[in-house]
């Protein structure tokens, strides 16, 4: 016999078929695109962007993550049965367009069957599974949904709609396909490669034959209805992130990771700097909003959220969405709280875990921006007295400038003020050059550098800080102050390589400083370091050290250096024991996104939270990349009462103690 089957069987191939399915269709489709043009206007109220660039890595980007569900899949149960499901689903898909295409196409015009023959069994069966997938797929993610509700998790009227709609248009379909099956197929060899199908024929072959061709010929009209209803109520349900979240890729953030956007402050016909309403974003940060998926994985990881702050940013999203499309003049500032904004510590493991592709931290700056720029606002006035002292002295820490540099005499270090003749700057930063304990660690990458033969200088007291701190609290005018002066020295000086010990001066020296000029090489200690010590030039002893490790989000997340640091403590004989929460899903220590001037006054502290994570490991040091993490570390074993049996200490302490 030949393996096919007749298309549109019972209900007809004539025009009283096609002609209503196509009608259907077609106000269907003309619907969801009516739905997506009404969203398009409410895109178009944030100011332009261009996402348009490197199309052909933009493209590569899509697939990966929409057509092979990378990101999706990554973490978490729930992601893979949503990748089961969506890969199910798209298989029903084509199949669909295939039967369409050979029964209204090719088979119509040109006579040509393709569905027949082993390509129909291999079809038959691929269909049949796919669909079983999904039903099964989507009872795991409704018993989650509804019975095992994760906290924080809502639900709202478009999920239960979503779950009915679904899980009907795939039963209807197996019950469309037994009832064919149960009067043309049954008894044949063709049955078995429809096994679900033949499951729901055997289940309905007792209604006899004139029931089944009403069975069918009703459910199939039944399930054409459900199908188009589908179509409709895309753009108007949590559905339309089919075409946003898979949209959002294309529209990704290139890079640099994490870089911000340098405001014009020359700008005469600005009004306004930051943002306070939904016209004052970008189009890509409301269309972000369109694209959340409220999955909660951004609010899981969120390290403010975990310690009881009233930061959420899955709800931050949710707000500005609901803002755009509702009352888009309203004041964002007030809508979402100050609190809430000035809780972020900018770690950026919302947007690193993110399945959707949305860019958080950039909103939350632009926010903070307005409060800084247009108000004058800081979260605490210990925060405004930390500007006030870098205005003054170019150290949040209040300390004068002249002193910045008086750590490094006993060690023979030279300014480029008085011998510019170096292999590499180090570039040291506020607490390198001014606290005590980042002093020490200061001193120890100059000792490693001294024992590879490597001359090193620094800037002394004409180094003002790199801005960092003040830009993620909002203020942009005095970052930009800061950088231009401290690029003007640095090319004045004609610096080609910069090595810093801190994250935070690294990523804005490798990224934001591009913007105002500086060309010259920057790497981390970590990775200069490990050059070092592969090369030769630096000869460490292995000894004995039980140890865990806190990737920095600014070393970590924000620039993916996680095995350098490893490697340096692999050298230095360092048996590590890994955290709860390490690489990509580092917890943060509290200091980023400026949080290190403010005073954390709200819920549980989360250098604390840290701090326990590591001593639940039972290492005796807790080793750190960044002197933010150090400074929180020092206070976070205070706070925990663990100070006899856990050490912070800095990389290059480690290393330092066991040059040979």
């Amino acid at each position: 016999m030949e393996f096919t089957r007749e298309i549109y069987w019972n209900v007809g191939h004539g025009a009283w078929t096609l002609v209503p399915m196509y009608l259907f269709a077609i106000a269907a489709i003309g619907m969801l695109v009516k739905g997506f043009l009404h969203g398009v206007e409410v895109y178009k109220q944030g100011k332009p962007l261009d996402r348009t660039d490197q199309l052909g890595r933009r493209i590569r980007l899509m697939i990966e993550n929409v057509l092979l569900q990378k990101k999706v899949t990554k973490v978490q149960w729930p992601g893979l049965l949503h990748g089961l499901f969506f890969w199910g689903f798209g298989l029903l898909f084509i199949g669909t367009m295939l039967i369409v295409l050979q029964a209204d196409f090719t088979d119509l015009f040109f006579d040509i069957v393709f569905l027949k023959g082993t390509f129909y069994k291999l079809f038959s069966i691929v269909l049949d599974l796919a669909g079983l997938v999904c039903i099964i797929m989507l009872g795991g993610l409704l018993v989650r949904r509804y019975f095992f509700t994760p906290e924080g998790l809502e639900s709202s009227n478009d999920d239960l709609i979503m779950h009915v709609l679904l899980f009907t248009i795939l039963i209807t379909g197996f019950v469309v396909e037994g009832a064919r099956m149960a009067v043309t197929e049954l008894g044949t060899p063709l049955a078995i490669w429809s096994p679900v199908g033949l499951v729901f024929a055997q289940g309905l072959v007792g209604m006899g034959e004139g029931g089944l061709l009403a069975l069918h010929k009703v459910t199939w009209w039944f399930h054409l209805l459900l199908v188009m209803g589908f179509f409709v109520l895309i753009p108007l349900t949590k559905f339309r992130h089919i075409f946003t979240t898979s949209a959002n890729y294309l529209f990704s953030d290139l890079g640099p990771k994490g870089k911000l956007v340098s405001l014009d402050l020359e700008d005469e016909d600005a009004e306004t700097f930051g943002a306070t309403t939904v016209s004052e974003m970008t189009w890509k940060d409301i269309f972000d909003t369109d694209a959340c998926t409220l999955c909660l994985r951004c609010q899981d990881r969120c390290p403010a959220f975990a310690t009881d702050k009233p930061l959420s940013p899955m709800k931050l999203i949710s707000q500005l969405g609901e803002t755009a499309f509702n009352s888009p003049d309203a004041n964002l500032i007030d809508t979402i709280g100050k609190d809430v904004l000035w809780s972020c510590t900018t770690c950026r493991a919302c947007q690193e875990i993110c399945p959707a592709a949305i860019e958080h931290v950039n909103k939350i700056v632009e926010l903070r921006r307005s409060m800084v720029l247009m108000e004058g606002e800081f979260p605490g006035d210990e925060v405004m007295t930390a500007m006030e002292a870098t205005e003054v002295n170019g150290n949040p820490l209040g300390i004068g400038y002249a002193e910045r540099g008086d750590w490094a005499e006993e060690l023979g270090v030279k300014t480029l003020a008085e011998d510019s003749e170096v292999d590499v700057l180090y570039f040291v930063g506020c607490y390198g050059s001014f606290d005590k304990r980042n002093i020490a660690v200061a001193k120890s990458f100059i000792q490693l550098c001294q024992a590879a033969g490597v001359k090193v200088g620094i800037l002394g007291k004409e180094e003002k800080c790199c801005g960092e701190p003040m830009r993620k609290m909002g203020n942009e005018y005095l970052y930009q102050g800061l950088a231009v002066e401290n690029i003007e020295l640095l090319k004045s000086y004609g610096v080609e390589k910069i090595v810093t010990t801190c994250p935070h001066c690294y990523n804005t020296l490798e990224k934001d400083y591009r913007d105002f000029g500086l060309e010259a090489e920057v790497t981390t200690y970590t990775v200069f370091l490990q050059e070092l010590i592969s090369s030769g030039r630096l000869r460490i002893n292995s000894e004995g050290l039980s140890c865990t490790y806190h990737d920095s989000c600014y070393l970590g997340r924000h620039n993916d250096i996680y095995d350098a640091p490893r490697a340096l403590i692999e050298a230095a004989g360092g048996q590590l024991v890994e955290m709860e929460k390490t690489r990509a899903e580092a917890f943060c220590c509290s200091a980023g996104g400026g949080r290190i001037l403010a005073e954390e006054n709200i819920g549980q502290r989360i250098n604390i939270k840290r701090v326990e994570m590591a001593v639940a490991t039972g290492a005796d040091v807790l080793i750190s990349n960044c002197p933010f993490c150090l400074t929180m570390f020092e206070d976070g074993v205070k706070g925990a009462e663990v100070e006899e049996s856990l050490k912070p200490k800095d990389i290059a302490e480690i290393l330092a103690e066991r040059i040979c």
